[in-house]
Formats: structure tokens, C-alpha cells, sequence
């Protein structure tokens, strides 16, 4: 495995990390407010905005985060799979 590949799993990995802590936030509003809570926000909102914009909340639960990841975990094995095709 090559450094380059090792780096973006090692990118997409962490920002899985962060969107389970931007998930974990959503349930408690005083983190959320936090300047720990903005930046996180900063962070994954534009990623998530994608798919809020296409899934919509089913009454209060937004189900939206749940496939931002599951597409996040294909995009990585889809970086493995064209790396392994190419080198």
C-alpha cells in the first residue's frame, strides 16, 4: 500500500471519527453551542448538507448523518478497490 493511499484512508478515517462526534453532539444542544461544537460543525456541515438536502428528517430524527457515513465507508473501499485495479 502506498503512502498517498495510506494518507487518504488515514483523512477519511479521521473525519468518520468526526462525524460520529458531530452525531453524538446533535443529541446534547449545550455542546453543540460550544466553540468545540461550532468547529466540529464547521467541519461536517457541508458534507452533511449534501444528503439533508436530497434526505429529509423523519419527524425529529434526521437520518441524513447515517448515510453520509455509509457513503463515506463506500468512497473508501472504492479508493482501495481503483488503487488495487491501477498499481
Amino acid at each position: 500500500m502506498s503512502v498517498l493511499l495510506s494518507l487518504i484512508l488515514s483523512a477519511i478515517n479521521i473525519y468518520f471519527y468526526i462525524l460520529i462526534v458531530s452525531v453524538f453532539m446533535s443529541w446534547i444542544p449545550s455542546i453543540k453551542e460550544s466553540s468545540f461544537g461550532q468547529m466540529i460543525s464547521t467541519i461536517t456541515d457541508p458534507y452533511l448538507d449534501i444528503f439533508r438536502r436530497f434526505i429529509p428528517p423523519i419527524g425529529m430524527i434526521d437520518i441524513s448523518p447515517i448515510v453520509a457515513i455509509f457513503t463515506l465507508s463506500l468512497a473508501s473501499q472504492g479508493i482501495i478497490v481503483l488503487f488495487n485495479f491501477f498499481f
